[in-house]
């Protein structure tokens, strides 16, 4: 009952600090505008650890790499907390698949961000189109709709793109990341 209660304890508050670094850098590589509620809770709530990060971490390609290897960092003391509490015997430190499985579970993270960016989306252009999240959650689906966009065609002036690339994030998310999770985890 209290490994249930620090684990929920885990995934809110380590994992989603994680998640929010993560999601500062996509939005930076997507070039998502940031003068906005989501884009100014996100730098308020991860510029005292980014911030400090970047006397030693330098960009690279003009990416904000401190957020991506903070997210990192973050994402494996989640993991070694979520082994140590489901009594994983640490006979040896098990860096090599704590890599491979944070590495693993970010891109998991981002595909999960991308599907609530495309429902969120899907919401609020049916609700409010012109809300100031609008140039946001275009920004962060815009790269991977347009491919689908010149494919499909309208039917009956609905664009079909944003449910054909949800269907697209699920495959990805049971195939290869699941086989790449498990494998991850056999390296531990």
């Amino acid at each position: 009952m209290l490994n249930n209660a620090m684990q929920l304890l885990l995934d809110v508050f380590v994992q989603g600090f994680a998640g929010v670094l993560l999601f500062r850098f996509l939005l930076q590589w997507l070039r998502a505008p940031m003068r906005n509620p989501v884009g100014e809770f996100i730098m308020a709530i991860s510029d005292f650890a980014v911030l400090r990060a970047r006397r030693f971490i330098p960009s690279m390609w003009r990416l904000d790499s401190s957020s991506l290897l903070l997210a990192l960092v973050v994402e494996l003391v989640y993991l070694g907390l979520t082994l140590s509490l489901e009594g994983y015997p640490f006979v040896h430190f098990p860096l090599l698949g704590l890599l491979a499985w944070g590495a693993v579970k970010l891109i998991k993270i981002s595909v999960y961000l991308l599907m609530s960016a495309l429902v969120a989306q899907a919401i609020l252009s049916w609700v409010n189109p012109y809300t100031p999240l609008a140039p946001l959650l275009a920004a962060i689906t815009h790269r991977f709709l347009r491919p689908l966009q010149r494919i499909l065609p309208l039917i009956g002036n609905v664009d079909l793109s944003p449910l054909v690339l949800l269907v697209i994030c699920q495959i990805i998310l049971f195939v290869p990341l699941a086989m790449l999770e498990s494998l991850a985890v056999r390296l531990l």
